[in-house]
């Protein structure tokens, strides 16, 4: 099978497609054959190496994990002697395991693992995104943040992959959003259900004078120290991307007052509970509560310029990479 495999820490140029072994499932396994995939910006992160503190987690040295790749839809080959929730030709999306292993054609996952089948109605890439924006936006909003109707929540980065599901998901639970996002973007976050919306490229949301009940940067643009004063009393702050006050703030409540800051490593939760909400997730989609949006779509051949647009920054909503599966690359 083909595989897109990185062996040292770089530029998108160590990016590299092979042949490889077609993974075989174990006795609780299943075969997915993958039909797309994306790339995000946790991918460019471990493959630059740049973040010493995400090479604790990727490889000091040199990467632990040879195939990147946090999220997948695809169908189901083969399964494994015990398992019985799934079945050959089930089409099904799923986070891969340890956030690494989707850029390939195929991969094997624990069917205790995140994995969940696509409605019928919906298509790959309509679910494919649903792991990485919608399994980081729901549980710091809903669980961390405990976000109500009528509250105020300022969310930066509203155009991402992640934005564009909090800025959704705050709305449907009754929040009063303001976006932050470049001119570009100002007029599809509005639609997405922010009530305000700062282009950051002409206002500095801290000189506006307002405050919110829930800051959340989804891009790690800002951080506690700088949203403090744009908080209410007792407000919080929540970033997906490490912050050195927000982790501190509540060991140091007495520097604070009411106000907190708060990073949630969401990956690491229990794989029954990501089902529960990629469940949740879908569900809204089909129904027609959640719009995966989509920036651009690359074969998987084009995955060096993928790493690279996403390396930009101006990425809207998600970029997804689509896997084909000739038969005599098989």
């Amino acid at each position: 099978m083909k595989a897109v495999i990185y062996n040292k820490y770089g530029g998108s140029d160590v990016l590299e497609i092979q042949d490889i072994p077609r993974p075989i499932p174990e006795n609780n396994e299943v075969l997915i054959k993958i039909f797309a995939t994306t790339v995000t910006p946790v991918d460019t992160i471990f493959r630059s190496g740049a973040s010493k503190l995400a090479r604790l987690y990727s490889g000091l040295f040199k990467p632990k994990k040879s195939i990147l790749g946090t999220e997948l839809a695809g169908v189901i080959e083969s399964i494994g002697a015990s398992v019985t929730a799934f079945k050959p030709g089930d089409r099904v999306f799923a986070a891969a395991p340890d956030g690494f292993g989707a850029h390939a054609q195929y991969i094997t996952i624990a069917e205790d693992s995140a994995i969940s089948k696509i409605p019928k109605d919906l298509e790959f890439e309509d679910t494919v995104a649903i792991c990485n924006g919608g399994l980081t936006a729901l549980p710091f909003l809903r669980d961390t943040a405990d976000l109500q109707a009528g509250q105020t929540i300022l969310i930066i980065g509203a155009a991402g992959s992640i934005g564009t599901v909090a800025v959704q998901l705050a709305a449907s639970f009754g929040a009063r959003v303001t976006g932050v996002c470049s001119t570009a973007n100002t007029e599809m976050v509005r639609a997405l259900g922010a009530e305000h919306v700062i282009d950051y490229t002409m206002q500095d949301y801290r000189t506006s004078g307002k405050t919110y009940d829930v800051i959340f940067d989804t891009v790690g643009k800002s951080s506690f120290a700088k949203a403090r004063n744009s908080l209410t009393p007792k407000g919080i702050y929540l970033t997906a991307v490490p912050d050195l006050g927000a982790i501190m703030s509540p060991m140091l409540p007495f520097l604070h007052g009411g106000k907190r800051g708060k990073m949630v490593a969401t990956g690491l939760r229990k794989d029954a509970d990501k089902v529960k909400d990629m469940n949740f997730l879908k569900n809204m989609i089909a129904a027609g509560k959640l719009t995966t949006v989509i920036d651009r779509s690359y074969p998987l051949e084009q995955i060096a310029t993928a790493h690279e647009y996403v390396e930009k920054g101006h990425k809207r909503g998600n970029l997804i990479i689509t896997v084909d599966h000739p038969a005599q690359r098989i």
